[in-house]
């Protein structure tokens, strides 16, 4: 009986444990995205217009996000480098290269959905 015990505890105790250290963001996170570039980064690199790269206030360096348009429904992937940003309600700085593949120019309505990092590759993801 005791043995039982244990192990409903030990299964629960793991159980718990892997969610809890889940990707906190798997989720797709909506709000507004930005534009920004010609910066340096929180990483150390740079902000080049031309880059799929992009700020988030909480995301781990080097995570990649696919960015869906919501107006459009254009989406494009875009590796994490940056902090920010930071004016309320915005979720996501862009680059220029990022925003124009998802068919924006300034303020855009997005949707943010963190992917595995084996085989990303950033750039648009529909042919955008």
């Amino acid at each position: 009986m005791q043995c039982r015990g244990r192990l409903f505890y030990g299964t629960f105790v793991f159980i718990f444990t892997i969610l809890l250290y889940l990707p906190q963001d798997a989720k797709a996170e909506t709000g507004v995205a930005s534009v920004y570039s010609d910066e340096s980064t929180a990483n150390g690199e740079y902000a080049h217009a031309t880059a799929y790269t992009a700020a988030h206030k909480s995301l781990p360096f080097g995570t990649f996000v696919e960015v869906t348009n919501l107006d459009t429904g254009r989406s494009v992937i875009v590796r994490i480098n940056d902090r920010g940003p930071y004016k309320p309600g915005r979720i996501i700085d862009l680059t220029p290269a990022g925003a124009k593949a998802i068919g924006s120019d300034g303020l855009a309505h997005v949707s943010l959905t963190v992917l595995p990092r084996v085989g990303a590759r950033v750039g648009p993801s529909n042919g955008g």
